[in-house]
This record gives C-alpha cells, structure tokens and sequence, in this order.
C-alpha cells in the first residue's frame, strides 16, 4: 500500500478540478480595516483591500472592543484554563450568555469554541435525545448543520430550498407523533437569500415540530438590536433554538445558541462538543461582550454597511458584471467555472491588490462557481470604482461573457 501516492492523488484531483484552496497570507491594519497587508508571491508586504472578511460591520477594529480585550488580558491572563466544568467558566463567559439571551428574547444561552461547534454539537444531541426523532433539513444548509444531524443517527428529510409545500409535504407524510425539528438558517450566505422564518414556523406548529434556526449571517447585521431576521421580523419568540457566532458581524470568535433554560441546560449536559473543550479565552469572550453591547445600541454600523452593499450591487450591475441578486449585504458576482474563478481570483490579487476569495464546490454546486463579495461601512467609493474597473478589465481579458 503506498499511503504516500493515495495521499498525493487526493490532492492533485482537487488541482485537475480547480477546487485546490490556496490559504491567503495577510495582516489586517489595526484600525484601518478593510487595508491589509499581503506576504503572498511577492518580497515583504503587499498593501492590499480586503473584499471577502465575514467580519461585516468592521468589528474586528473596533475601540470598545479592543480595549475591551485588553483590559481583560491584564486582569485575568490570556487563557481560560480549563473547560468551562473545570476551572474555564469565568465570569466574562456567564456575563456574555446572560447578554446573549437577552438579545434573542430568551431565557438562556450557551457558548461554543466556533459556529461549527454549535451547530455540529447541539443538533447531534438534541436529535439524540428526542427518541425516534426526524429532522427536516433545508437542501442549502451549512455543512456544519449537516454534520450534526449526520451524527444524531437520527432520520433525516430534506427539503428543497426554502420550499414551503415541500417542506409541509415532508411533515404531513411522518407519523403525527413522531418528535419533529426543522433546521434551517436566515440569511444563505453564498446566495444571500432569506428563509421564510414565520410560514416555517406555522409549520412547525401544525405538526408539532422544533424549529432550529442558524443566524450567523445575520445576527449584529438585522433587527433593532441586532438579533438577526428573527427580531427584524419579530418571530424569535416562535423558535425553539436560534444558533449564532462572534466571529462574523460581531467581529471576534465563537459560537452560541440561545432557548429556554431547559434545552439549555441539556445542551450543556450532554454534548461532547461542549463537554470535553476548552472554553474561549476570556479575551476573546470580553471582546465580544463588549461588541454585542456596542451593536444591541447602535445602528451606525448596520445602516453603513448596508449603503455601502446597495451602492456595490449598482456598480457592478451597471458595469455588466453578473452579480446575483440578493436582498441582503452578500453580493455574490456568479462565474460558473471553477478554474475561471480562481484565474480572477489570482489576478485581483497580484494585479489589483484587491483580495477576494473564489467559492467553489462543494460550497457550492458546480457550475455555479462565483466571487463573494461583503462590502463593510468602511469600504469607500474610490476602492469600489477601482474594484468595478479591475473586474471589467479582467472580464474582457478573459472573454467572459457581461452581463447584459
């Protein structure tokens, strides 16, 4: 058996198929963000533009929530210690689950190392302790979602993408008493579409189902206080769970999920993922705090990016570029080749100076290949005209077809 070739053929398909992941070598500029540093391909540093960070509102940079982070370095050190059972749950994790539930209009919260951990832990648990349980997964959901509910065992139902009479068609063909959870997400970031979160609630209450909804496009981006679609569309009181993280809009690092104390407290007592890890550094737990806090005050932020996202789209729409159309701050420009992808991906880089990631399968399907786009608040016109200039020049160049 030679372990060595089996190893190198795995990754030369991924070159033969244009889906090889290059990891870009950066350092963002502390409070000058979304200018970052570039070490790729080159001799030293590179300035380049940052089009690609989930870190949406610019967070990340934020005064508060650096000092935030600093002082707690000098108060209680750098790690937690410990999992949060043994000697890893510090006040700075307890004060930001209590900020957490409050922001979803629920009785508790628990925090993760990552989104993925979330989702991957409190779905694997939850399914198991339900006997018997089926869930009901929208097609698009995140592989973290799909892990989870792989590793439940349990039966699983997938709908079709946000459809609604599938969905129901799906429900009424399932015993009447079988425990049920529908797991879907808010804001679909590749394709920045919206679930219909209150028709997949009264779902939920004809047949008696759970419902699990993954908000980490969009919490700190939606709502008054930034409690993602759910408190936009004022259904967060119909869902069991709302999942969330820290590492996009509110800048820093980890995972949640917000419900009633019970479910809470099963979660907590159950899951392996939660059990067994070493609880976030209470720096990064004090940043986020201090970001949750700044954003459930402050709608500066969301107003800005959400500008910046619309004035984005109309350039680029203008330009003939084919971007997708999405009601949301993603604005997804579609390729529809891997290869192709990754070439403009390379040349914005090296060229341009400006950094943006291609997105191919399994992200997404094939053939539907593309670049994502997260336009912040701090994204000027003059880096959009010299973004929309750089992307026409590189669609002639290449002979891509514009958009009409």
């Amino acid at each position: 058996m030679d372990y060595g070739k089996i190893f190198e053929d795995a990754i030369s398909r991924l070159h033969a198929e244009g889906r090889y992941r290059v990891f870009i070598d950066i350092l963002r500029n502390k409070g000058a963000f979304p200018n970052a540093r570039c070490f790729a391909g080159h001799n030293g540093p590179k300035p380049v533009t940052v089009w690609c960070s989930n870190d949406y509102l610019a967070m990340g940079q934020h005064p508060k929530v650096i000092a935030a982070m600093e002082e707690a370095l000098h108060d209680v050190g750098a790690g937690s210690g410990g999992t949060r059972n043994i000697g890893g749950n510090t006040h700075y994790h307890v004060e930001l689950e209590h900020e957490l539930a409050s922001l979803h209009g629920k009785q508790g919260a628990l925090l993760f190392t990552s989104g993925y951990v979330s989702n991957e832990a409190t779905l694997s648990t939850l399914a198991k302790i339900l006997p018997g349980c089926i869930v009901f997964s929208d097609e698009l959901n995140h592989a973290s979602m799909i892990a989870g509910i792989r590793n439940s065992g349990c039966e699983k139902r997938v709908f079709r993408h946000n459809d609604l009479v599938h969905l129901e068609e799906l429900l009424a063909a399932e015993d009447p008493d079988a425990p049920k959870l529908i797991a879907f997400e808010s804001v679909y970031s590749m394709d920045g579409d919206v679930a219909p979160i209150a028709e997949i609630c009264d779902l939920a209450d004809k047949y008696n189902a759970l419902t699990y909804l993954d908000e980490v496009h969009a919490v700190g981006m939606y709502g008054e206080h930034g409690g993602g679609i759910s408190e936009r569309d004022a259904v967060a009181h119909r869902l069991t769970i709302i999942e969330g993280t820290l590492g996009k809009a509110f800048g820093v690092m980890g995972g949640y999920i917000a419900a009633d104390q019970t479910i809470i407290d099963v979660i907590r007592s159950y899951a392996p993922g939660f059990i067994f890890t070493t609880s976030l550094s209470p720096v990064l737990v004090a940043g986020a705090l201090a970001s949750v806090k700044h954003l459930k005050g402050s709608q500066e932020e969301r107003d800005g990016q959400q500008a910046r996202a619309a004035r984005l789209k109309t350039l680029l729409a203008d330009a003939g570029i084919p971007i997708m159309e999405t009601l949301t701050h993603i604005v997804p420009v579609m390729v529809g080749d891997p290869v192709k992808a990754k070439k403009i991906s390379d040349i914005l880089l090296t060229e341009y100076g400006v950094y943006v990631q291609p997105i191919n399968y399994p992200t997404v399907p094939r053939g539907t290949e593309r670049l994502r786009f997260t336009p912040g608040p701090m994204h000027d016109d003059a880096m959009m005209v010299e973004l929309r200039d750089a992307l026409v020049e590189i669609w002639s160049r290449l002979e891509i077809r514009r958009a009409a």
